[in-house]
């Protein structure tokens, strides 16, 4: 499709910043869709299920985007069924009001309450896709597109720096295919296999689209990626935020059980300066605001059986929630998307590091002095259990 005159002045408009103050009624309500190739604007419409006469030009194509806009992208779950309401609502830890499970429009006004996104931040999202698209793919995908592209892989190879390499030459790698990359065609996805593209639904719950051709499948991909980028960011944080959480209870626990002398001798280990005549809420307060250093401290000694049975009891607790993250397969089924298992397996990290910091807790308090030393080494092996865990989390995505 061919620029006209008219429509070039539009764009020229458009990217001046003149034609963005009356689009949603207010001053600086720009959409990066105004830069839009037109095939662009074409894709997304179809995309959305959204029909448009062939023979449509660019100005006719931007006003139907226009109108779709919020309905489609900034509020997408005014359109979803019942059952994806009410995932989303457990992956947000809330319930569905009584009476209310299978009432589609009920839960969206539910849904609405939890929902982060806006339309300046969903606009600034779309400003730059390159930034969360590729989020939900997997590793040997990202360097499968960077084989292709001839993009230089990182040694050793990590999904940081993979990821980081692949966003930095996507626009390039577009350029040379003489492609569009603002709202991408079919050719992102071209080193996926059919199978990789259902696999892509299936670990995230969300029905393959039918009839299942080639060309649906990536459709549907494009038109989900965003949210499977967002529910992705947020399981990261559910899991970071637990096992934060469980380490800071875990070194109040071990704290509370030492000595005032311990607590001394651990300080002078690490160079943190006592003042003299300090009271022990004093110290308490002292090594708390120095807590980190706890997770480097080098005491050992054998734990002595009262507090073997506690740190064991709450290493088996931690096991649960590590075990969340043994496979890369079950980690990506878990935590991507808006299925029901999902919700289950972040409750379950939730639920086991909360344990594990009560079940501590509680032992702790109980504990002799004679076995404080002891608990050192049965809380190195419960935090560093935690540590790999998220870390484990944070590498995966």
């Amino acid at each position: 499709m061919k620029f006209s005159l008219a429509s070039t002045f539009v764009v020229a408009l458009a990217a001046q910043g003149t034609v963005a103050s009356t689009w949603f009624g207010k001053p600086g309500a720009y959409c990066m869709y105004n830069k839009w190739h037109e095939t662009e604007l074409e894709r997304w419409l179809s995309d959305h299920d959204v029909p448009y006469p062939k023979a449509s030009d660019r100005k006719d194509l931007e006003n139907l985007v226009k109108a779709n806009w919020n309905d489609k992208v900034v509020t997408p779950y005014n359109s979803w069924d019942a059952q994806t309401l009410s995932s989303y609502l457990t992956l947000k830890g809330q319930q569905a009001k009584k009476g209310t499970e299978q009432n589609a429009q009920s839960l969206a006004e539910q849904v609405k309450v939890y929902w982060t996104e806006t339309e300046e931040s969903t606009n600034q999202a779309y400003g730059s896709v390159r930034d969360w698209i590729f989020d939900s793919w997997t590793d040997s995908q990202l360097k499968a597109f960077a084989d292709k592209h001839g993009i230089p892989v990182p040694q050793p190879r990590q999904r940081d720096s993979l990821l980081k390499v692949v966003r930095e030459n996507y626009q390039s790698a577009a350029n040379k295919l003489s492609e569009t990359a603002a709202y991408p065609g079919d050719w992102l996805y071209s080193t996926w296999s059919d199978s990789d593209l259902k696999t892509w639904f299936d670990e995230r719950g969300y029905n393959v689209p039918q009839p299942s051709s080639r060309d649906k499948l990536i459709a549907s991909i494009r038109r989900n990626s965003r949210l499977a980028s967002l529910n992705l960011q947020g399981a990261y944080s559910s899991v970071s935020s637990s096992a934060q959480a469980a380490q800071s209870s875990l070194s109040d626990a071990l704290l509370n059980s030492w000595s005032d002398s311990q607590i001394k001798e651990w300080a002078d280990k690490n160079g943190i300066k006592v003042p003299q005549g300090s009271k022990r809420n004093e110290l308490l307060a002292l090594a708390r605001k120095h807590r980190a250093s706890l997770y480097g401290d080098n005491v050992s000694a054998t734990a002595t059986s009262a507090y073997g049975a506690a740190t064991s009891k709450a290493n088996n607790q931690y096991a649960q929630a590590t075990n969340v993250f043994a496979g890369y397969t079950d980690w990506f089924k878990a935590q991507l998307g808006i299925a029901t298992g999902y919700q289950a397996s972040v409750s379950s990290v939730s639920k086991s590091a909360s344990s594990a910091g009560s079940v501590v807790s509680s032992s702790a308090s109980s504990l002799s002095s004679a076995a404080s030393k002891s608990a050192q080494k049965g809380y190195d092996a419960v935090t560093e259990s935690a540590r790999k865990a998220s870390d484990y989390a944070k590498e995966e995505l």
